[in-house]
């Protein structure tokens, strides 16, 4: 199964492609690569509530961004925010989950562990820097 880093869009959706149509609107159904989660889905789309295309993911789906737009000559800027978007939203989602892995990790630490040797071990482990490692 791929990650959820790996999240980006992929293509248009074959199924149901953009269409001029007598409506001032054009419906655009962009592909991710791979199913996201219902809670990156929900940050999605609270990202881009206010957006004036309306840019939203069905949180049980997880797989297309459906937005539309006015005229063609929209599209590109529509498609650039979007795909910041799934970045942004990403690496947000990321930093959330790893936070809250440290801070269980944290609450789970007994007693015991947090003194005598083993806290020692620990409280040095924690202490190296790896940003600088070559």
């Amino acid at each position: 199964m791929e990650g959820i880093s790996d999240i980006k869009i992929i293509s248009l959706d074959q199924m149901r492609p953009p269409v001029i149509r007598k409506e001032p609107y054009i419906d655009l159904f962009f592909k991710l690569s791979h199913q996201a989660p219902s809670e990156w889905c929900r940050d999605f789309n609270n990202l881009l509530a206010d957006h004036a295309s309306k840019p939203n993911i069905k949180e049980k789906e997880g797989l297309y961004i459906e937005l539309w737009v006015r005229t063609p000559d929209e599209i590109v800027a529509v498609f650039e925010i979007i795909k910041k978007t799934v970045e942004t939203c990403t690496r947000e989602f990321i930093e959330r989950k790893e936070l809250a892995a440290r801070d269980a990790g944290d609450a789970n630490m007994s007693d015991s562990e947090a003194s005598g040797e083993q806290g020692r071990l620990n409280r040095i482990l924690a202490s190296l820097d790896f940003d600088d490692v070559a």
